[in-house]
């Protein structure tokens, strides 16, 4: 291989010299995205804001990670890799070529810690990962084993917020639509899976699961998703409501994503 493929979190670093500064964010997002984003981003001081406990003021739940972190605790280790942080984790990086292709989706993410009121919470590393349209997760599934796609890092700005650039993830037997999130106190943390501080998962409302498994790409999701429930979820069926996410958008433009994380 002739790439550079190591170094990880600290050669991104040394190669941007600091972390994407918000209006790189919407850029990019915007480019991804449409005008689901541009709604998502001209709102989010109003719409993401707690201050002093606000309803999604509640430490968010600690689920597990699964059996496809790829992040060095089972087999695979993307955060080894430089070209990690990065906001549009659709293709994939450090060597490896290829592209998830589905309904774009951007995940907004506001991060909050408990022990200061629920203020903003800068500079922690956000790690985010999910399954591709068919249900597979790079690096894992046959199929996908040689893609490292739909797996990035990024760094809270100042008002606690990171955002991604994706696709809709599908729907695999035994579980509700989701995607997997790992926090570090910082960038430099995230090197080691070992210095999470929160593990967890972010839930689709089932409106827009059931608009997007209508569109092209998603035939199997649309299958398994007629089997699916909340309630049986092993990870959900104690309860979402700190978990779901807000959506905005549709399927034919894209679709945006915001959950509030207090940690």
């Amino acid at each position: 291989m002739h790439h550079h493929d190591y170094g990880g979190l600290h050669e991104d670093l040394k190669r941007t010299g600091a972390a994407m500064k918000r209006r790189d964010v919407l850029r990019l997002a915007m480019g991804g995205v449409g005008m689901g984003a541009v709604y998502l981003f001209g709102r989010a001081d109003e719409v993401r804001g707690v201050e002093g406990g606000g309803a999604n003021c509640e430490k968010i739940p600690e689920e597990t990670a699964g059996p496809f972190p790829a992040d060095g605790s089972n087999g695979p280790d993307v955060l080894s890799k430089a070209g990690v942080v990065r906001s549009d984790i659709r293709s994939s990086f450090a060597g490896l070529s290829g592209a998830a292709a589905g309904v774009p989706l951007t995940v907004m993410l506001q991060l909050v810690e408990l022990q200061q009121g629920c203020a903003p919470a800068a500079g922690l590393a956000v790690y985010v990962w999910h399954c591709d349209a068919a249900g597979l997760y790079s690096l894992y599934n046959r199929g996908a084993t040689d893609q490292n796609y739909l797996r990035g890092v990024q760094e809270s700005d100042a008002g606690g917020e990171v955002s991604f650039t994706t696709i809709f993830p599908g729907c695999y037997r035994g579980r509700w639509p989701h995607i997997h999130f790992e926090i570090f106190r910082d960038l430099a943390a995230a090197a080691d899976a070992g210095d999470k501080i929160a593990t967890s998962q972010l839930a689709f409302p089932e409106a827009a699961c059931a608009e997007v498994y209508g569109a092209q790409g998603y035939d199997a999701s649309a299958r398994t998703f007629q089997r699916a429930s909340l309630t049986r979820d092993s990870v959900f069926r104690d309860g979402v409501d700190r978990q779901m996410a807000t959506m905005s958008g549709d399927a034919a433009s894209g679709f945006a994503a915001e959950l509030t994380i207090a940690v």
